[in-house]
């Protein structure tokens, strides 16, 4: 029992209903709107701007900058494929946000609060020959 890590039933309870809820509010807005396909391709008549996919346009934004910023985009996917491996000390017990992993968390919850922001940043606020404009 000296490698096993305490926890209570309740917080797997937690993480199930959390995952079930969020399954259904993901299968109920799926059913609500549609997804935003364009017409097909044609070559004659190009969309200005032309966009990415919606879950890769942070990506676009982010080479729109530099392009060269696209090595931080595939050191941090390099960082999140190492993180089993990286030394972090072991939890006592199964815990939000336990002390020990902290940075590996910060780090998680910081890299999605960019791409987001970056996404948002893509999709609304990017006009003709990609520059910013306000959309309202």
């Amino acid at each position: 029992m000296k490698n096993y890590v305490k926890s209570d039933p309740t917080f797997f309870r937690l993480i199930k209903g959390a995952m079930a809820a969020t399954v259904l509010v993901t299968l109920v807005l799926a059913a609500l709107f549609p997804a935003p396909l364009m017409e097909p391709a044609d070559v004659s008549r190009v969309p200005n701007p032309s966009r990415a996919a919606w879950f890769l346009i942070w990506m676009q934004e982010v080479v729109s900058y530099s392009k060269y910023a696209i090595y931080a985009v595939a050191a941090l996917g390099l960082i999140f494929c190492l993180l089993p491996w990286l030394p972090v000390p072991e939890a006592k017990r199964a815990c939000w946000w336990p002390r020990e992993q902290r940075w590996v968390n910060w780090l998680a919850l910081g890299s999605f609060m960019v791409i987001v922001a970056l996404t948002l940043v893509a999709f609304y606020f990017r006009g003709g020959n990609w520059s910013l404009v306000w959309p309202w």
